[in-house]
């Protein structure tokens, strides 16, 4: 009994091995003791474990979330040749996050995210009314000239919104590194592990020659390609 606990196994339980520790920790970000807790709840469950890492990241950031975090760090990507660069701002607690090699990695992420994706806005709650209006017209409008029954078009336009904050919101889009996850999940993940409040407070994206007239290059899928990352 007392090897079988040694090896990270209870009698009659799933034996969890080292191998997948380190897969959930790869997966998530969680510390390995962590991973090893959730998978022995889980049963050895990796989707469960997983899920259960996440739910406790999003508690962990909602917990932290009222807390000042005026400090932090302005990354920035620059794509191979100039033609695409981004600078965005995350802001931690305390100086000493700020230099810590976890949240480095993070905005540095979070700086080629927004170069590969093109997020217009941090979060929806920044999103005009105007524009969530406009879409919301766009949607019926589709909706009626499909012949939609006027009983669900509200429900369709709506639907269609959701569709565009997770396109247009950078905390809502999928994680370009592992679509999967959105951004805000990758977040919070960060949040359980460095155990500060941690936020993303704005960005800027250049496209060299934006809004000038010449051939069409889709610089998003060619950073994401350098990177190699899906699109």
């Amino acid at each position: 009994m007392a090897d079988d606990r040694k090896n990270g196994k209870e009698k009659g339980s799933v034996e969890i091995t080292a191998k997948m520790v380190q897969e959930l920790r790869e997966k998530t970000g969680a510390g390995m003791m962590d991973c090893k807790k959730a998978l022995t709840e889980a049963g050895g469950d990796l989707a469960k474990a997983e899920e259960t890492l996440r739910k406790k990241g999003l508690a962990a950031a909602q917990k932290k979330a009222g807390r000042a975090a005026s400090e932090g760090a302005v990354g920035s990507y620059v794509h191979l040749g100039g033609k695409i660069g981004v600078l965005v701002e995350v802001n931690c607690e305390t100086d000493f996050v700020a230099r810590n090699e976890a949240f480095q990695g993070l905005v540095k992420d979070l700086a080629m995210h927004v170069a590969a994706m093109a997020p217009l806005y941090v979060r929806r709650e920044e999103v005009p009314a105007e524009v969530v209006q406009k879409e919301l017209e766009i949607a019926r409008g589709q909706a009626r000239e499909q012949k939609k029954p006027e009983a669900i078009i509200e429900k369709i336009a709506t639907g269609k919104v959701e569709k565009f904050y997770e396109q247009s919101c950078l905390m809502e889009q999928p994680f370009v590194k592992d679509d999967k996850k959105r951004v805000q999940d990758v977040l919070n993940e960060a949040v359980a592990k460095i155990g500060e409040n941690l936020q993303v407070r704005r960005f800027a994206r250049f496209v060299c020659g934006e809004g000038l007239e010449k051939k069409s290059e889709d610089y998003a899928a060619e950073v994401a390609r350098m990177a190699g990352l899906k699109t």
